[in-house]
Order: C-alpha cells, then structure tokens, then sequence
C-alpha cells in the first residue's frame, strides 16, 4: 500500500447521499424564496459544511435563512436517508479489502456526526467505522475547503498529512486536501473529471479503488 491512511470522504464516496440531500437543498431553499435548481446545489454547496449555504444565500441575497433551517433541512434529509439511502457502489468491497490488508482509514466529511451516523447506520457501513474513525467538520473551526478536516484526521489517527491519500468527489475537498499537502482521489462517478482539477489520480468505479492504492 502506498499509503499509511486513506481518508474518505463520506457523502458520495461511501453512501450515496449527494442526490437525496441536494434535491431536499433545493427544494427547501425554493420553497423559502430563494430559487435553487439541482444542478445549483451540486455546483454550490456539494462537499460543504453547512455554513456554507447561509453565508452564501447571506452575500446573494442579505437575507438570513431561517434559525431553524438546519433542523428543519435534516430533519427531511434523515427521513430521505430511511427510505432511500444505500452504500455507493463498491464501497464495502472497498472496506474490507483495506481492513483485511491491515491499512488505517477513516472519515472525514462536511456533515454532522448525527448525519454521518444516520447514514452509516441506514446504509449498513456503521460497522466499518467507530467513533475513533469519524471526524466532522464539527470539529474544526473551518469545513472544506479550508484544510483544518484533514489535517484534524491526520493528527488523531497518528500519521503524517504527506502518507495520507484522501478519496474525494467535490471540488471543495479536493481543494482542501490539496491544501492539507495530502494526495487526493478523485471519484468521478458524480462530478465531471474537469471540476475536480488538482486531484492526484482520478477513478470512476469505487471497487478499483483498493487496486489503486496498492499500484
């Protein structure tokens, strides 16, 4: 393995929540008078914390968001989650060839603690992760795509931010684990290979990722 720990990103790398929040994102921001398509949500907010959606529809508009709009948003996003929610495609092959190697790995995602172990826990990846393997923007004082996430990681799990690989499909994380002075994964299954410049290596299939990493 060329790597001492692989970082993953979890909304669109592990569980395959991008389309279920973004669509619930712009429906709520509509429905709240600030007119959002899909496609604006994926281009603005994909990869963030949610900071980024007030401050942004703050500079847009000078208009504050709801106080309860965060509640509100996840409260519709984990019901989604219950009823749709699956792992991403070879994610779980992923899981196991990494554990079996013996490799370090964790996550490291824009999202709450409370929606990244809704997710896990919906799409059955709960038991790839305890509480030492998730780290949230929570935790740090700035989300992607500043570079405070990874390094955060990096530090808990005991390795160096130049052996870490980070798996990413934003363009914020890329940009934030460049920052991190890690490489960089990017998964194209989602995001066009073109917005997510600066990333080391990029893939499409999640189940040759274990494959890369060894090469």
């Amino acid at each position: 393995m060329r790597y001492d720990l692989v970082i993953f990103d979890n909304d669109g790398v592990l569980v395959d929540s991008e389309p279920i929040s973004n669509r619930l994102l712009a429906g709520y921001l509509t429905e709240l008078g600030h007119p959002t398509s899909y496609e604006d949500s994926l281009r603005d907010y994909m990869g963030g914390a949610m900071h980024r959606v007030h401050d942004l529809v703050l500079e847009r508009t000078a208009r504050r968001l709801p106080s309860d709009f965060d509640d509100v948003f996840h409260g519709r996003v984990f019901a989604a989650f219950e009823r749709e929610l699956e792992p991403v495609p070879g994610a779980v092959d992923v899981l196991e060839k990494l554990a079996a190697d013996g490799v370090a790995y964790c996550v490291a995602s824009s999202g709450s603690h409370e929606r990244i172990r809704t997710g896990h826990r919906t799409a059955g990846l709960d038991r790839w992760f305890d509480d030492e393997r998730i780290f949230s923007s929570q935790d740090v004082g700035r989300g992607k795509p500043a570079p405070d996430l990874f390094l955060h990681a990096a530090a808990r799990m005991g390795v160096a931010p130049e052996r870490c690989v980070v798996v990413e499909d934003s363009p914020l994380g890329v940009r934030a684990a460049v920052a991190a002075g890690m490489d960089v994964y990017g998964f194209t299954a989602m995001t066009p290979a073109e917005k997510l410049d600066g990333a080391t290596r990029l893939f499409g299939d999640m189940g040759e990722l274990a494959d890369l990493l060894r090469g």
